[in-house]
């Protein structure tokens, strides 16, 4: 039985995130492993279950979503690439369809990801607000220094108990994490992007390393308090979790076995 591997990209805006979603008396939520579901069934015609890699919340966007699913037939991937996006809406496509291995976990198999987050930032007297890509970027009408943002980027990179940037109850095991890479850079006049890639990340992880990486771009904060306030693990110590719409799942790494 084939097991095919996809690379999906979507606009999170209109999505309640990517886990299906359910409540007790209503009609579903509508989500993009549950749109992405229906529509490969009705390609493949047969029931059909998709896992994801991340499950990104409403209003986050991804160009690098993994998921697989198996099926008992064998399709062309070509053919089949084009017939699921030919029935996506548009705010959803996959990028890449290719057949993987039966034990292929997009979950427990993944190396590292890579996540961007995107900020358009400036005094409201200076600087208007974004409005064609504004569920792409987070707007704050503030100044901000991106040279401090990314000298207090560099205290996070590195194997640290991250408590202190992932909400409380998080409902996770355990809150180490390994961050490969963090830099923030001017991508354009007012706009910056924090990238940061690891291991794997909290609930809210990089939401709440940008809000912290703006408290010391807009001078709340220095650079080099970055390390206490990762040390003392408490959430109330770092900043402020930023809205979804300026994070963006870019990659998810795998061995180099994991593709047929």
């Amino acid at each position: 039985m084939p097991n095919y591997k996809l690379i999906v990209s979507y606009d999170g805006t209109d999505f309640h995130g990517w886990q299906k979603q359910h409540p007790p008396d209503s009609e579903p939520m509508r989500t993009c492993q549950g749109v992405l579901e229906d529509t490969v069934r009705r390609v493949v015609r047969e029931p059909i279950t998709i896992l994801g890699a991340s499950r990104t919340d409403a209003g986050v966007h991804a160009v690098g979503q993994v998921a697989v699913f198996s099926s008992t037939r064998t399709l062309p991937l070509d053919r089949l690439r084009i017939a699921i996006n030919g029935r996506l809406p548009r705010d959803m496509q996959v990028r890449e369809l290719g057949l993987t291995h039966a034990s292929f976990n997009p979950i427990s198999d993944a190396l590292s990801k890579g996540y961007t987050y995107s900020i358009s930032f400036g005094s409201p007297m200076e600087h208007d607000r974004p409005l064609f890509d504004r569920h792409l970027h987070t707007w704050l009408p503030v100044d901000l220094d991106v040279g401090l943002m990314n000298e207090g980027a560099q205290h996070l990179v590195g194997e640290f108990d991250f408590a202190s940037f992932t909400r409380v109850n998080h409902g996770r095991k355990g809150t180490v994490r390994e961050v490969y890479s963090c830099v923030c850079k001017e991508t354009g006049p007012h706009r910056c992007a924090i990238e940061v890639s690891g291991n794997g990340f909290l609930y809210n992880m990089v939401r709440v390393i940008a809000g912290t990486l703006v408290e010391v771009g807009r001078g709340q904060l220095k650079p080099d308090e970055i390390p206490s306030i990762r040390a003392a693990c408490d959430r109330s110590m770092a900043g402020p979790t930023l809205p979804p719409e300026g994070l963006c799942l870019k990659w998810i790494k795998y061995p180099d076995v994991v593709d047929l």
